[in-house]
């Protein structure tokens, strides 16, 4: 029997991610208006995954804590979720998930560095791609080159740094047990987001409104769907290279922006529709090169 081919499924399960990160602005601003800020419902939906999955597997808790590693996919997972939940709430949408997806340039940085992955001419050349893509639609005339504006803006750009490190850090510690690594994300969502929603002023961000009945049911199904979304972020991520993950991933802007211009009235122009182009352009080659690596590595039959 030929080998099977395990990179279409680890591409889907990415491809998956990315749709509900790219249409996860619109529930959190609709939980927004009925009194709870994303930073809360971050929280909220984490305490929730870490206490079904201790229960589940109670040993995961304490195999956190020993392996030093996972507390840095901790800290990247809660950086990630954190800044781009809040950015998309406050911010431009189309901005803040194109600034996110900035994210390729330092996931090849810290893939050459932590994982020894070489930056090849094939890469740079899919990331300049991307990148170019995002620039032309960030583009305004008579503004110069694009640049963080306002705190949503610097929120994506966060957000797209701890994505990266997330990446890489799944990739690094793959032999890791899965319910392990989704115990230090699911920790991460809940005590980065928690400490900066108890950290910041009230005026910033605003205590859960009371009482809790309108936003709680929102922010139960929510949860369930986000935890899809790091399963899949997990199982796509410990099987490709952290290069080809992060061009990938960057399909959410296409997402993002459809569904901002679709339902939330924001504008799309020939830049925005040529630089989406671009991006899944980058996307699609990411995929076909992960796929013929693997068919060459693979034993005749």
């Amino acid at each position: 029997m030929p080998h099977e081919n395990k990179t279409w499924p680890a591409v889907t399960a990415l491809l998956l991610n990315a749709t509900i990160f790219g249409l996860s602005w619109w529930p959190f601003r609709r939980i927004d208006e009925l009194g709870l800020h994303s930073l809360w419902a971050t929280a909220i939906m984490y305490s929730i995954a870490t206490v079904g999955l201790t229960i589940w597997r109670p040993r995961m808790l304490l195999a956190v804590v020993r392996h030093r590693g996972l507390w840095l996919l901790m800290l990247a997972a809660g950086v990630t979720n954190a800044a781009f939940n809040w950015g998309v709430l406050i911010g431009d949408v189309i901005r803040v998930v194109l600034l996110f997806y900035l994210m390729p340039v330092w996931a090849a940085l810290l893939a050459r560095w932590v994982l020894g992955e070489p930056i090849t001419a094939a890469i740079v050349a899919r990331i300049v791609l991307a990148v170019g893509g995002a620039m032309l639609v960030l583009w305004q005339p008579g503004l110069g080159m694009p640049w963080p504006g306002s705190l949503g803006d610097w929120l994506g750009l966060a957000g797209g740094i701890g994505f990266a490190a997330t990446n890489v850090t799944l990739r690094r510690h793959a032999d890791t047990a899965p319910e392990s690594r989704s115990m230090a994300m699911f920790l991460g969502g809940l005590m980065v987001p928690g400490a900066l929603a108890i950290g910041l002023d009230a005026a910033l961000v605003p205590w859960p409104a009371m009482p809790v009945l309108p936003w709680l049911g929102p922010t139960a199904a929510l949860t369930v769907v986000f935890i899809a979304a790091n399963l899949c972020l997990q199982y796509g991520a410990a099987r490709l290279p952290a290069n080809v993950t992060s061009v990938i991933m960057i399909s959410e802007v296409l997402i993002a922006a459809i569904s901002a211009v679709a339902i939330g009235g924001e504008q799309a122009g020939w830049r925005t529709l040529t630089g989406a182009a671009m991006i899944i352009g980058a996307s699609l080659a990411a995929a076909l090169a992960a796929r013929r690596a693997r068919e060459s590595r693979a034993p005749a039959s």
